[in-house]
């Protein structure tokens, strides 16, 4: 009887503190704007003592159910103005480890703590905020509810200070956030919260929520509460101009031409009530956002390539996340700006202006008008366009949404050179995104219809996709049509006329004791079919893996892969100079073995290389892709990529050893002081390219940039283009 009473109260112990840690709060206290808080890191004003603090931290990695041995404490206030976190965090000594001293790092590899706010408890979105031992800050946008990485958003900027200070056994740090950097109701009294934290030394990630291990750390379905003493009030946020110039000259030695000359421009920001957002752009320049790194592409599609422009980040999952990211995304902002030549070649289509409105009009709907006009260059035969997105999403349920959306793009008369296709485009559709509460379940239904002026009937895109997330099973299943008449020019749509099938099925194992975190197999059955060929089957791989994860945050992968593809047009991968292509209207079967490991990132030496060896349509292909990186903290971060391909055809085709080699030098001289020098070398692209950027942030969000760019043909080394900038951007706040 003893030992039952005594089983059953250590039960209900467990079970009682295991929804205390689901129900978890703290009480952010309001003090008079009187009150001085110098964010030096130093913890030392009194009115800390007063306040509430989240704590407990639970260890997320490499265990699962423990408090965590270095445990965070966090504090808020808040008077009318502004949010004021103290932060301290204990650790095993001072041999810290970070990237270097540049905004906006990534966490992964170093040691900071995070904080996210969900300031309309949807658990969709968010707003993050992170700083390292060293005060280097960051900050992001969180839009999913932090089910993939590509919900997070580091190009976001927004106003704010903070400073850490380090001591033999803990740091600590203090950040004084703007009430207006966030967007939230007027008259709240909640928002969730939620906070992780990398500690190196003691190989630990944790967080102030209690999360599964099959979850994502940076997830929004675990969320606790911080509540407000007082209802929060109106955001008074000031109007932002965001004046630039540019001083430019470059150089175009392909066609002889040489151009210096002065750029103006700007950006405007106005909030509209606490919730909304409008951005204005005037003949905005991009000169100073970083190059896109090279890829080698050996696939016969477009590849996609992430949004860097500031004036198309703020709330760009409203806009972006409409239909199926791969294979059928209506809005891709990067086709905006960029436009096809008379030889097609991708060149800058210039941005006359445009206007930008985004927000919530209340709690659960959000709303986003875009609209942009580019210039037109008539000798490139390219339109002026005007191009317009709007859309509307309306949350259901916990998490889930509804979203409508039309996309017009329209040129704005009568060329001579414009065919009678291409003098508009239009795009309507509706999304339903499922997010069930406990995020066991999530998935996305679309079904979406294109408008121009010639085309088929078969101008329609469908799918969808369902996710089950369990700690021990994963299911991941989808399925899209794209009619062969479907076209969004402001979209990413890979290729049309497809019946896609995919899924992903993974079992994971959690070992109790040894070197391994986790280890799991994957099946990957793919299939897709021509609709217009009667369904004929046109490509179909069958892909086995194991994947392992170790406590020191290595991992390891082995799989082997059965594909087909069916070839319905000649097809040369190589790109050698008159290359004959494999041929066309036939099938090809290959097999491929894939091998990938990654070292421990948090080490001053880290490295990962992946590894492919089997038949390549009617031949044979090996390569090898991998990064090394090297850090002498905390000024100064060394990272090479390398990207080799043998490709061997029989004869008469082509055999090719492409090579892509892209090192990388980050200096930081202090945080507001970077240097950064890219090199990509591509035998593919014909091309050997320099990218030298000098940053001075000599004001918040204000900057000076000195770029420096430099392109040769690898074959005989000739200069292709050149071009130096000078730009000055100051952030003005009326």
């Amino acid at each position: 009887m003893m030992r039952f009473l005594s089983a059953l109260a250590l039960l209900l112990s467990t079970i009682f503190s295991y929804a205390q840690d689901l129900n978890k709060s703290f009480t952010v206290k309001h003090i008079s704007n009187t009150e001085n808080i110098t964010p030096d890191g130093v913890l030392d004003e009194a009115i800390w003592e007063t306040a509430e603090s989240a704590h407990d931290f639970w260890e997320h990695f490499p265990n699962n159910s423990t408090p965590a041995n270095n445990q965070s404490d966090i504090k808020m206030l808040y008077d009318d103005k502004n949010l004021y976190i103290g932060i301290k965090a204990k650790t095993i000594g001072k041999n810290y480890m970070v990237q270097s001293l540049k905004r906006d790092f990534r966490a992964g590899d170093s040691d900071n703590i995070t904080l996210l706010f969900d300031t309309f408890n949807d658990g969709t979105n968010a707003f993050l905020f992170g700083i390292n031992p060293f005060g280097v800050r960051r900050e992001a946008l969180m839009s999913g509810g932090g089910n993939d990485i590509r919900g997070f958003n580091l190009s976001w900027d927004t106003k704010w200070v903070g400073d850490s200070k380090m001591y033999d056994d803990y740091f600590t740090s203090e950040l004084i956030i703007p009430l207006t950097a966030f967007k939230f109701k007027e008259g709240e009294t909640k928002w969730g919260f939620n906070s992780y934290r990398f500690d190196t030394q003691s190989n630990e990630t944790s967080t102030w929520m209690k999360i599964p291990q099959n979850q994502n750390f940076f997830g929004m379905t675990y969320m606790g509460d911080m509540i407000f003493e007082r209802p929060l009030g109106r955001s008074r946020s000031p109007l932002a101009i965001i004046p630039y110039t540019n001083a430019i000259s470059q150089k175009d030695f392909e066609a002889g031409n040489q151009l210096t000359n002065m750029k103006f421009g700007g950006d405007a920001k106005i909030a509209i009530g606490n919730t909304m957002n409008m951005d204005v752009t005037l003949n905005p320049d991009f000169s100073q956002v970083e190059v896109d790194d090279q890829v080698t592409n050996l696939t016969r599609f477009e590849i996609s390539l992430p949004e860097k422009r500031q004036f198309f980040i703020d709330n760009s999952d409203l806009f972006a996340s409409f239909g199926d990211s791969r294979d059928a995304n209506p809005f891709f902002s990067r086709r905006i700006g960029i436009a096809k030549d008379t030889a097609d070649n991708s060149i800058e289509n210039k941005i006359i202006g445009g206007v930008r409105l985004s927000g919530k009009l209340n709690k659960d709907l959000r709303l986003g008008l875009l609209n942009i006009q580019t210039e037109a260059d008539v000798g490139n035969e390219i339109a002026s366009n005007n191009n317009m997105m709007f859309a509307i999403q309306q949350k259901v349920f916990a998490r889930s949404n509804i979203g409508m959306f039309f996309i017009n793009r329209q040129s704005i008369k009568d060329y001579t050179f414009l065919a009678e296709e291409d003098k508009y485009n239009r795009v309507f559709g509706i999304d339903y995104n499922l997010l069930s509460k406990d995020n066991m379940w999530n998935g996305k239904f679309f079904a979406h219809k294109s408008f121009q002026p010639t085309g088929g009937d078969k101008d329609y895109s469908a799918g969808g996709s369902m996710i089950f997330n369990s700690r021990n099973y994963n299911v991941y299943s989808k399925l899209v049509y794209v009619g062969e008449d479907f076209r969004s020019d402001l979209g990413f749509v890979r290729r049309t006329d497809i019946l896609k099938s995919f899924v992903r099925l993974e079992r994971v194992f959690w070992p109790k004791k040894g070197i391994l975190n986790s280890h799991g197999f994957q099946f990957l059955p793919y299939f897709n079919w021509s609709p217009s060929t009667g369904l004929k089957n046109t490509d179909y791989a069958l892909k086995s893996s194991w994947e392992a994860r170790f406590k020191d945050f290595s991992m390891v992968s082995a799989g082997f892969e059965n594909r087909f593809t069916f070839l319905t047009d000649d097809f040369e991968p190589t790109g050698e100079d008159n290359a004959i292509p494999i041929p066309g209207n036939q099938g090809y079967h290959y097999n491929s073995l894939e091998f990938e490991y990654r070292s421990d990132r948090r080490k001053i030496f880290s490295y990962s290389f992946e590894s492919a060896l089997g038949r390549f349509f009617n031949g044979q292909k090996y390569s090898i892709m991998g990064m090394m990186t090297y850090r002498f903290q905390p000024k100064v971060f060394l990272s090479m990529l390398f990207d080799y391909n043998k490709i061997e055809l029989p004869s008469p085709y082509a055999t090719a050893d492409l090579w892509l080699l892209s090192p990388k030098i980050d200096i930081t001289f202090n945080k507001s002081l970077f240097w950064s020098t890219l090199v990509q070398y591509s035998t593919q692209q014909d091309n050997l390219g320099l990218n030298s950027r000098l940053q001075w942030r000599f004001a918040p969000l204000s900057d000076l940039y000195l770029v420096y760019n430099d392109n040769y043909f690898t074959d005989t080394f000739a200069p292709r283009s050149r071009s130096i900038n000078l730009k000055f951007t100051y952030w003005l706040n009326i």
